[in-house]
């Protein structure tokens, strides 16, 4: 009786209580082949394993259970937020959980299956088509606006100026690398958008009295720190335009990747690594690469934000890369090194 009893408590524990205490807890991997440089370790936060596929998944059910929990967020109501993609999941994924409704206002530049996912979860998706002075971000905030105003009672999370967005990465993510590793990271390198896990990683980094060197990883094209706005292809990284949260903000380093760069780096990983990783993610690696000479003798940690299985018809499509960014599939291969190892 007694070990019967034993067992079920044990199967108990294993068992999660449901999907959203799955969020978090993401792996360590080792990436040997990637650099082409044993000299340089390279550990990267495979991020894609949170439910939702995304390092958004911790930000989305930080928010809305906080909000809950202060009252700022009442059950029933209905949750409205400007998103690419992973956010809309993640969030998508939490409202369903507490029982919230959620409006999802999206623009043409996100990945179809991303959209899918959050349908599927049961949000209501608001298209704009129109951008304001060439940026969509304006558009959809100010659809935003709109539907606030329209809808009763409404909550709008505000992944871009809600602390909630970089305390999740405070709590979670950097706690996760920082205790499995003993605080023994050289570099971190992050992509940035909102700033929410840049900022996360740092504050917990500086908290703690680590000499991490943070490196952001943004899109050419991005306004963040003193950059340019112009034309991007690849979601989830860079800004049209400064969110609060980034509003201020420094880092050790900064890399300014390239739409073909991304794509590169995730060619790269597929090929070195067995492991299909996002655009931004792709990103991530290649700015590792740029550093490689500087950091010999280092450990390195990437955060890989996504997953690659949601950018088939994009990144890793040829017909999408050389109709988008003007390159070959041969030429593509030669960049990737498809003969190096």
């Amino acid at each position: 009786m007694n070990i019967q009893i034993t067992k079920a408590a044990a199967a108990d524990r294993a068992i999660a209580p449901g999907i959203l205490s799955l969020v978090g807890g993401t792996p360590l991997v080792r990436f040997t082949g990637y650099l082409g440089d044993p000299d340089v370790e390279l550990i990267v936060k495979y991020e894609a394993a949170n439910p939702g596929g995304s390092a958004k998944d911790r930000p989305a059910r930080q928010m809305i259970e906080q909000a809950l929990r202060r009252g700022d967020l009442t059950p029933g109501a209905t949750v409205i937020e400007s998103t690419s993609g992973n956010m809309g999941i993640g969030l998508a994924q939490a409202c369903r959980v507490h029982g919230l409704k959620l409006i999802c206002v999206v623009d043409p530049k996100a990945q179809p299956q991303n959209v899918a996912i959050m349908r599927a979860l049961g949000a209501q998706i608001h298209l704009v088509t129109d951008p304001i002075d060439g940026d969509f971000l304006a558009a959809r905030m100010e659809a935003v606006g709109q539907l606030l105003d329209q809808t009763p009672g409404a909550f709008w999370t505000n992944q871009y100026a809600n602390l909630d967005n970089p305390t999740a990465h405070t709590e979670g993510t950097m706690q996760e690398i920082d205790d499995i590793l003993g605080g023994t990271v050289d570099a971190l390198f992050v992509a940035t958008s909102s700033t929410g896990t840049a900022r996360g990683c740092r504050d917990f980094l500086e908290r703690r009295g680590r000499k991490t060197e943070v490196v952001a990883v943004d899109a050419e094209g991005s306004c963040l720190f003193d950059g340019t706005a112009g034309p991007r292809h690849i979601p989830g990284m860079g800004a049209g335009r400064i969110p609060a949260l980034a509003e201020g903000q420094r880092f050790d380093g900064l890399e300014r990747v390239s739409d073909l760069t991304c794509v590169v780096g995730c060619r790269r990983a597929a090929q070195r690594e067995a492991v299909l990783v996002g655009g931004s993610a792709g990103g991530v690696l290649e700015a590792v690469r740029a550093r490689r000479a500087q950091l010999r003798g280092k450990r390195v940690v990437a955060i890989l934000h996504d997953s690659g299985t949601r950018y088939l018809d994009t990144v890793f499509n040829d017909e999408w890369v050389e109709r988008t960014l003007g390159v070959s599939a041969q030429d593509l291969a030669g960049m990737v090194g498809a003969d190096e190892r």
